[in-house]
């Protein structure tokens, strides 16, 4: 038994990163399990896999004692790389050419305000509260103001600017949040703020920005408004990374000092 296990061990490790995706599949295959059965589609599968990828990180880093979570075990190294920036910007950049532009702007300027707005107010409520926890430097303030902006904004805007990965971490937690609360909020609010047609929906989307959020919501509110609230909330993100690393982040430095 010893030794079988051995020579898996040794053929999981060859072939890390095949073993990443299996494993990740694996992983989204029973979040999406407990989102249908025990949230009732509540929690978007999403949310439930990157919660689990956070308790496996602490498990990972507690088992030996190492820095990079879950790839600390050897066989599970190709996470590592799977999870990295290259694939990471690689994922965004495919959804946003997925986006048709012109169906954007058949929202007109309302969908066009919401979407900036609702960039730019993530980014001035999640510096305000980053500043007010000691987080004082602009690198660490336009991180994190990434960060509740969406939990792949944050991350992008980090790598970007040269920020730890503490505060990277708290980026994504950040995120995570803001999209768990915009899936189980969606449902509730929806009566009260008119969300029941394509055009709120598009709105909608521009204002929360979390696509995972978002489309979780909007499917247990009415899943004919999924395609238009994931959609502004895709072109969301990608505004996001723009805006982030660049101008959020330089106006931010101008007030700061630092």
């Amino acid at each position: 038994m010893n030794e079988a296990w051995q020579v898996l061990e040794a053929i999981l490790t060859k072939y890390s990163l095949v073993t990443a995706f299996a494993f990740v599949g694996i992983i989204l295959w029973i979040s999406y399990r407990l989102s249908h059965h025990i949230t009732r589609g509540r929690m978007h599968g999403s949310a439930i896999a990157i919660l689990i990828g956070l308790l496996l990180a602490w498990v990972g880093g507690r088992i030996t004692g190492g820095t990079k979570g879950i790839t600390d075990i050897e066989c599970l190294a190709g996470v590592g790389l799977m999870g990295g920036a290259m694939l990471r910007d690689f994922a965004i950049v495919a959804t946003a050419f997925g986006v048709r532009l012109d169906e954007f702007l058949k929202t007109g300027l309302s969908g066009i305000v919401s979407l900036v707005t609702g960039v730019l107010s993530s980014f001035v409520i999640g510096a305000i509260i980053a500043y007010a926890f000691g987080y004082r430097d602009a690198i660490s303030m336009t991180t994190i103001g990434g960060g509740a902006a969406t939990y792949i904004v944050g991350p992008v805007t980090g790598s970007a600017l040269g920020a730890s990965s503490k505060v990277i971490a708290l980026s994504v937690a950040a995120g995570l949040v803001k999209s768990i609360l915009v899936m189980t909020l969606t449902p509730l609010a929806a009566k009260w703020i008119g969300l029941d047609n394509p055009r709120s929906a598009l709105i909608f989307g521009g204002l929360m920005g979390t696509t995972s959020g978002v489309a979780g919501g909007l499917a247990a509110t009415d899943e004919r408004l999924v395609p238009y609230g994931a959609m502004t909330a895709t072109f969301y993100t990608g505004l996001g990374c723009l805006l982030g690393p660049s101008l959020v982040f330089i106006v931010l430095r101008a007030i700061v000092g630092s």
